[in-house]
């Protein structure tokens, strides 16, 4: 099955995403097969670490020096799935994970042992950035950086976009909580951007129609 993704750890209150309409069971939503596991809001906040299945030991090690984003290997494979959730969630579709320095990061994921599936220039806020992705199982890692960046310091988690079953069901469950829906990059599929700070959420959040 290759390099796939067992959990997420986020920095905020499960209340939080349980009030979004997450289905949440103590202090963990399962979102398909990413087990999203909540530490409270008082300490560091949005996607804290991650812990991967299928890889390497000293090849994880080497990652977390190179990028300095907390992995973890994962303890077992978790195959049960979690509760329907309200807002008709059915998967994570992206995870974005920010870079000073794009090569560095490609490099990086790549002697981790995934393969770039493809590579986007575009904008962002008005300046040009490169965006490179890959596929961690039902999962897209999506890294951002500018096309020339050469910083020294570490890549950084940003935001999670998850597939919904109903897209126009789910913006109007929300209401005032997520902005208009629109049409997405993605040919024949739309997006809508969550208001995440009204609802106590630390993780940039879109939903995107299947």
């Amino acid at each position: 099955m290759g390099i796939t993704i067992d959990e997420l750890q986020v920095g905020d209150d499960a209340s939080a995403w349980a009030a979004a309409g997450f289905a949440v069971e103590d202090d963990t939503c399962r979102i398909g097969t990413v087990a999203v596991r909540f530490t409270g809001s008082a300490g560091p906040r949005g996607v804290r670490s991650w812990s991967l299945a299928g890889v390497d030991g000293a090849a994880l090690e080497r990652f977390v020096d190179a990028e300095g984003v907390a992995t973890q290997a994962a303890r077992a494979s978790a195959d049960a799935e979690g509760e329907a959730h309200p807002l008709g969630v059915t998967r994570i579709d992206h995870l974005v994970l920010m870079t000073p320095n794009i090569a560095r990061t490609t490099s990086s994921l790549e002697a981790l042992g995934l393969d770039v599936r493809r590579v986007r220039d575009a904008e962002l806020a008005g300046s040009p950035v490169r965006q490179v992705f890959f596929r961690l199982g039902e999962v897209i890692l999506e890294v951002i950086g500018a096309p020339a960046g050469d910083g020294e310091g570490p890549a950084t988690f940003w935001g999670l976009t998850h597939t919904v079953r109903d897209i126009d069901g789910a913006a109007a469950a929300l209401g005032e909580r997520c902005g208009r829906v629109k049409d997405a990059v993605q040919p024949g599929r739309r997006i809508t951007t969550v208001r995440t700070r009204e609802l106590g959420i630390s993780v940039a959040t879109a939903l995107i129609s299947a």
